[in-house]
């Protein structure tokens, strides 16, 4: 007998200070607004009526609602994404959220159509995607999660620091998180549940480590390495010009 087909729900959060890219949700990448072409990637996977961006702020609502964008709001006071998505779990009867980055404007369909067929595969685990590190900047960079994992790709470690690495330090190869995840409703739970930050997310700055930290097991899918995310002026550049390129 199959397994039970579970019920989804696709939640872009989007928040509009940052301290590297204020208003970052609504800066226009080739004319348009950024949460909007990420919501247009995703409906290219799924349905439009299981996708919502989750929001606390007026603007993004409005240019959400004017776009037909379903918008879920949520408190301001949400340290992190995945604290806004444990949120939204409260409002929607689904059994698993997942979450895409609102600043993943020209990430690949087919990732969160794998994240989709992999519900089924392995219900009940926290899931998230990685792919090849491709070059020693990248393998060196702060801004960019490094993962370390088991043969069966179950999550042992992720990091900002250069890992793994050799005895002299050195790059051989390397792997990077890809931020969309899947999160089952009890760990979305245990996730809010826990008073503040965990010690190593605290640390890393790296929200999946806490799920760690709480003793669950992080499964990682191997995705695309279409992604590039928006942090910060220069990846603005990065990112129009990969749409032109692409001609999204």
């Amino acid at each position: 007998m199959s397994a039970p087909e579970l019920s989804y729900a696709v939640i872009i959060p989007a928040r509009y200070e940052s301290s590297r890219l204020p208003g970052k949700p609504l800066v226009e990448l080739c004319g348009v607004p950024m949460i909007v072409r990420t919501y247009r990637q995703c409906i290219q996977a799924c349905p439009a009526h299981h996708v919502y961006v989750a929001t606390d702020d007026s603007r993004i609502e409005a240019v959400c609602r004017s776009h037909g964008i379903q918008v879920l709001m949520t408190a301001a006071t949400c340290q992190t994404g995945t604290d806004r998505v444990s949120e939204c779990a409260r409002q929607l009867a689904v059994d698993v959220l997942i979450n895409v980055q609102g600043d993943e404007p020209v990430f690949n369909p087919d990732d969160l159509r794998l994240m989709i067929a992999s519900l089924a595969l392995y219900p009940g685990e926290v899931l998230n995607g990685f792919c090849a590190i491709e070059n020693e900047h990248q393998f060196r960079h702060a801004s960019t999660p490094k993962v370390v994992m088991r043969p069966d790709q179950r999550l042992l470690y992720m990091s900002r620091a250069a890992i793994p690495t050799t005895k002299q330090l050195g790059f051989v190869r390397g792997w990077r998180q890809v931020c969309v995840y899947a999160f089952p409703r009890l760990a979305l739970a245990a996730f809010a549940a826990h008073p503040g930050k965990s010690e190593l997310e605290a640390l890393e700055d790296i929200e999946i480590l806490r799920f760690l930290e709480l003793g669950w097991e992080v499964r990682m899918l191997e995705m695309s390495r279409q992604s590039i995310a928006v942090d910060n002026p220069q990846d603005v550049v990065s990112a129009e010009a990969a749409i032109r390129e692409r001609g999204l």
